[in-house]
């Protein structure tokens, strides 16, 4: 059987359609971009994108922290400052080309990295996983204190240093939840674990690269190379 491509005619109608999708083509962004079809907002079923009944919901919102935890896939802005799903297998490649190669101490070492970048990144890495509200409250980032968070964070995530491990929701006092889910961060390292600590500089960074491309036009056979690799980059 022939594997599955984004050229192709398919729906996503519940959580296990997207987390077989994930496991097969590897990399599901979640909105529109560039390349025409790649995204879960353009193969998404009816009713699931949003659901205007009496209760009204987001299903697929809802399944991010439940497939992200099942699957033990990285999810986070790895695209363009746009959410990404990204399996565990190929993940280890992924960032290893996007790190070109540096842990993040070597990075700032080589000052590749901000300082600002370096205290938000070791506050994360002493505190994982943690959610977003109680980790820029540590930080003293927000209204009165430090600047910045939303722009470095999205940088951290870019580079691959931190991902979202979970969704979490407030409860109401009937325990029902409510309002948009709220980020829990940490790092690939301890997300995932010895697995990826063995795997992520396994190679140079450009034969993660190679591997990428070669992989990225099967999942793509239309989209043209050079539009390719300027999204993986």
């Amino acid at each position: 059987m022939r594997a599955k491509t984004f050229s192709d005619n398919f729906l996503i109608r519940s959580k296990e359609d997207l987390k077989k999708l994930i496991d097969e083509v590897g990399f599901v962004p979640f909105f529109q971009n560039e390349i025409e079809g790649f995204s879960i907002e353009e193969h998404i079923g009816p009713g699931c994108w949003y659901h205007d009944g009496t209760d009204g919901f987001w299903p697929v919102w809802e399944w991010k922290g439940p497939v992200i935890k099942e699957m033990k896939c990285a999810y986070g802005k790895f695209l363009r400052g746009k959410a990404m799903y990204i399996s565990k297998k190929w993940f280890p490649d992924f960032a290893n080309f996007r790190r070109d190669g540096y842990d993040f101490d070597a990075r700032y070492d080589d000052g590749l990295a901000s300082y600002n970048d370096k205290v938000l990144f070791e506050l994360l890495d002493a505190n994982a996983p943690i959610l977003s509200k109680p980790f820029k409250k540590m930080g003293n980032y927000g209204k009165g204190g430090k600047k910045g968070f939303d722009t470095m964070i999205t940088r951290l995530q870019k580079q691959c240093y931190v991902v979202i491990s979970d969704f979490q929701y407030a409860t109401d006092k009937f325990g029902v939840q409510y309002g948009w889910g709220i980020a829990e961060y940490s790092t690939p390292e301890k997300f995932f674990g010895e697995s990826f600590r063995e795997n992520v500089y396994k190679c140079s960074p450009e034969e993660s690269y190679e591997k990428l491309m070669k992989h990225f036009k099967k999942i793509l056979p239309e989209a043209d190379e050079k539009l390719i690799g300027k999204m993986l980059k």
